[in-house]
């Protein structure tokens, strides 16, 4: 099984250098990941740098300023230095006469959508018509579309999200248990959750392990359940039914969205 960490930070002003993270993937088995810049930072220069220093272990997902006219100008010098993805929140839009500049822009450079933000805006009509017209881009939903600790049945709004699955340009990225989970007052020797709703159930029905992907979110997930639980809780999930079933999930699936 080849093991590939979809959704890792790593920086030299937030979060930790990329040997922090490094050390994480080499305890724990992971070959390759893919860095995911962090909201608010629009130099991916330190990702770019990281992932040259470290050949065919990294890719880089990208951010720009889309509020800036020159945005998708911006978003073709990285991709020029490296950049293989780029990083956009479901409801963002460019300014001018067409809303979808960067999105289109993101399209004819061969780059694939990693999108954040919460799950009413994955679940938003607006989103599925703009993944609808934009058929030949790559859309990745991170964290569950959003949906967390708390989720509450019938979750409506998550149930609109996955059906986003209905477009075959869609993927899902399934990061820890700490995510949804309901983390123990008293953290006892054994590790376990509280509560776990079926989110990953749902994803799996909907998606397929084919379209899922697992992200650590690395490192936030280090002050939830860390690193290793993170891997190994979704590794051996019920979920996943069989060995075919976590080689896709656990790195099968990124190996091709990310081009490794």
């Amino acid at each position: 099984m080849t093991v590939v960490d979809t959704h890792c930070h790593a920086g030299n002003s937030w979060f930790e250098p990329i040997e922090s993270l490094l050390f994480q993937m080499d305890a724990n088995g992971v070959e390759k990941a893919a860095l995911i810049q962090h909201r608010g930072v629009f130099d991916n220069s330190y990702l770019l740098e990281s992932a040259g220093r470290h050949p065919g272990r990294f890719a880089v997902v990208a951010m720009v300023d889309s509020s800036e006219p020159d945005a998708p100008d911006a978003l073709e010098r990285w991709a020029t230095e490296g950049a293989v993805g780029v990083r956009i929140e479901p409801t963002e839009r460019s300014p001018g006469s067409d809303p979808h500049a960067l999105w289109k822009k993101a399209r004819d450079l061969g780059l694939v959508v990693s999108c954040s933000g919460g799950v009413e805006g994955f679940a938003s009509d607006g989103f599925a018509e703009l993944v609808s017209e934009l058929s030949d881009l790559t859309f990745i939903i991170e964290h569950l579309a959003g949906v967390g600790v708390g989720a509450q049945p019938p979750f409506s709004a998550y149930k609109k999200a996955l059906d986003l699955a209905r477009f075959p340009n869609t993927y899902i990225k399934v990061g820890g248990l700490g995510e949804i989970s309901e983390r123990p007052s008293v953290l006892h020797p054994a590790f376990h959750f509280d509560h776990t709703p079926p989110l990953i159930e749902m994803a799996y029905d909907a998606f397929g392990p084919q379209r899922m992907m697992w992200g650590s979110d690395y490192p936030p997930v280090s002050n939830r359940e860390g690193y290793r639980n993170a891997l190994e809780g979704v590794r051996d999930h019920p979920a996943f039914k069989s060995d075919e079933d976590r080689d896709w999930v656990m790195g099968g699936t990124a190996m091709i969205v990310f081009g490794f």
